[in-house]
């Protein structure tokens, strides 16, 4: 089990390393790259993505809204034993595999095809920042920490996604 605000902020994370790691290789193999449209297409991408980190906040479930499944999330009877310490979350948000699939492909087609493509985990950024915060938020307010993972004695129902624990 990790934690939901864990994992949405350590993908804001993973996106910066990819994004950094990128930046670094392309910068040395190929230079500074000249600004030109593809700029106008990553900055209309980040934008668009914005407008969905919004809609995160609403009870749209079928465009990416989250408040439903907050609010539908099951409360763990017995939290002692399969909540993980802070830094154990922490750990278990980190996905290796998600990095790997922010960097490689992204690194390729930067340096075969164009050089705007190592920008690419810019666009994951808004719309998990804003995840992450509106998740934080909505702990805050309803007192209750939300949990991602399998507990076998309390499974999760047709429409829930996350345990509650307060």
């Amino acid at each position: 089990m990790y934690s939901y605000v864990h994992h949405e902020l350590m993908t804001v994370v993973e996106a910066l390393c990819a994004l950094a790691i990128n930046g670094i290789v392309v910068l040395i193999v190929r230079g500074i790259p000249e600004v030109d449209a593809a700029w106008l297409f990553l900055g209309t991408l980040i934008a668009v993505n914005a407008v969905f980190g919004v809609i995160v906040c609403t009870r749209l479930s079928w465009l990416g809204g989250r408040r439903r499944d907050f609010e539908n999330a099951v409360s763990l009877t017995n939290p002692g034993p399969v909540l993980p310490t802070q830094g154990e979350s922490l750990r278990r948000s980190f996905d290796w595999g998600l990095l790997s699939l922010l960097v490689v492909p992204t690194l390729v087609a930067a340096l075969v095809w164009e050089l705007w493509f190592s920008l690419w985990p810019l666009t994951l950024l808004p719309g998990r920042l804003s995840a992450g915060v509106y998740g934080l938020y909505w702990e805050r307010r309803h007192n209750v920490l939300l949990w991602r993972g399998k507990v076998a004695a309390q499974p999760l129902g047709k429409g829930q996604f996350f345990y509650a624990s307060g």
